[in-house]
């Protein structure tokens, strides 16, 4: 029998009563790992209601004795990377190098989790005014909403959600994804069986949209941060927003790559293949559109058919395998759509992995590489997010061409140069309205000491998640003025300012 899973409230994991249970499948074989339940509206309520009882006591406690369970914590991932990899493998279709990025990619976080005690200091200033002085701290918000997408099963979660939000005094409801649930659920059981952590302080439940409105509008959730969709995340910000909850909303990318004719083309060829197929192209930073001069487009293209072919795809967990499946019958589905609407727009298909084949495991959600040249201005698989292992080539002739066609499109996660020149180099990262630039680096990803920087429709809020602004998204501002009296000071003429204002 299938088992099926429980979630978590004030670290206890319970049997839910929902009538509604949803399949985990093993994505290479379309085995039926898991079950996992829609939890009702009171189950979630139950888990926001644990998480705001587990805040004074977490908030309260001090930084430094946190701050020494991070640490703690970031040893037990460490200890369970293996583990954890070929689960988040498994459920998702991750190769092994994948999903063993996709963990460290939540301990990265964690470990930046551990400067918590400099990172969230505040400022202060003696003598202000004459015998006043002023202090600004960070302090925590309240309980936290965390809204999962299913292509990082542990990096989100875990690493973009829980450790900075914890770290700085906040408890947390994550929502995890209903098709990759198993990774989030593990690391969560080894947060309190190993970790220690008290009850409450990260809570886990699956269920539907309907049920998740409620972190949205419940009083007793101070912020939501989600990744996924556009129109999810523009949902999420305006609701959220308006019932005076702090908000980050990651939402879709389309990636491009300007490809100039005095590149290294071998290596910026081997960087587009990385960054396009990595994760079956399941990623907000994925590269799946490379405009490329003219000059040098006919030689890329062959160069990059060349490659494309040449990878191995297959069982997401055999240790050859550099392209797994996507995550469901389902997602296959919407990107062989996405290759036929390409084909319908008049785009040239180069290379088509509707019909790829993996012995052993037929029929199950393998797309291969796929390649579409001479995409051209408003044909939509060239401007909307596909989500999977297809790249789109653009043609320019100039640099200035390249870039205007980039900044066109609605979405600014990420953008890439390829170049060996200083200047256009300089005036890419000048000009481009991508969040996170790249180059010569097909994902330009930073590392979580630095924020993850989407800009127009692929971010809604303030403050990006990581880094800095992570640290202030979890935290609100606490500004303290002080003055002592002295024997003398009932003598004293008291203006309206009460001596905060020093008079010229």
């Amino acid at each position: 029998m299938v088992e099926r899973k429980k979630y978590c409230v004030n670290g206890e994991w319970r049997e839910s009563k929902t009538d509604k249970w949803m399949p985990v499948t093993d994505s290479s074989t379309g085995e039926l790992l898991a079950e996992v339940p829609c939890c009702t509206v009171d189950e979630v309520e139950s888990a926001i209601a644990a998480a705001e009882a587990a805040f004074p006591a977490w908030s309260q406690m001090s930084i430094s004795k946190r701050t020494q369970m991070m640490f703690k914590w970031r040893d037990i991932l460490v200890n369970h990377l293996d583990e954890l990899t070929l689960l988040c493998s498994k459920e998702l279709g991750k190769s092994l190098s994948e999903a063993r990025g996709d963990v460290l990619k939540a301990i990265e976080p964690t470990e930046l989790s551990c400067a918590t005690p400099f990172i969230s200091q505040g400022s202060a200033s003696l003598q202000v005014t004459s015998g006043f002085d002023t202090a600004t701290y960070r302090v925590p918000l309240g309980v936290v909403a965390g809204i999962v997408p299913f292509n990082f099963p542990a990096m989100i979660p875990w690493g973009w959600m829980v450790p900075l939000a914890i770290a700085t005094g906040n408890t947390v409801v994550l929502k995890a994804a209903s098709l990759t649930p198993l990774t989030s659920m593990r690391i969560l059981e080894l947060f309190y069986t190993e970790g220690g952590f008290p009850k409450g302080v990260v809570n886990l439940v699956t269920c539907s949209r309907n049920e998740a409105e409620i972190f949205l509008t419940d009083p007793r959730v101070k912020a939501v941060t989600f990744v996924g969709t556009t129109g999810v995340g523009k949902h999420i910000y305006s609701v959220a927003s308006a019932n005076g909850k702090r908000v980050q909303a990651q939402c879709e990318a389309k990636n491009h790559a300007l490809v100039l004719e005095d590149c290294d083309l071998e290596s910026a060829t081997n960087a587009i293949i990385n960054s396009t197929y990595g994760c079956a192209g399941m990623r907000c930073m994925a590269l799946p559109v490379v405009v490329v001069q003219e000059s040098i487009a006919d030689k890329f293209v062959a160069l990059l058919k060349e490659k494309a072919m040449a990878l191995k795809v297959g069982c997401a967990y055999d240790p050859e395998t550099v392209l797994g499946p996507v995550v469901s019958a389902a997602h296959k589905e919407k990107v062989c759509k996405w290759i036929q609407k390409g084909i319908d727009e008049g785009a040239q298909l180069i290379l088509d992995g509707r019909d790829v084949k993996v012995p052993g495991y037929e029929n199950v959600y393998f797309v291969g590489p796929t390649i579409f040249d001479h995409v051209k201005p408003g044909m939509t698989i060239g401007d909307r997010e596909i989500f999977g292992p297809v790249t789109l080539i653009k043609r320019v002739k100039t640099f200035e061409e390249g870039l205007a066609l980039m900044n066109a499109n609605p979405f600014a996660n990420g953008s890439v140069v390829f170049t060996q020149s200083g200047y256009y180099a300089r005036q890419f990262e000048l000009l481009t309205d991508g969040g996170m630039v790249g180059i010569n680096v097909g994902i330009p990803v930073p590392s979580a000491y630095f924020p993850f920087s989407g800009n127009k429709e692929s971010f809604y809020g303030d403050q990006h998640v990581l880094g800095l602004d992570g640290v202030r998204f979890y935290t609100r501002a606490k500004t303290v003025t002080k003055h002592w009296y002295d024997e003398n000071s009932h003598k004293k003429a008291m203006d309206t300012w009460e001596g905060t204002v020093e008079r010229i």
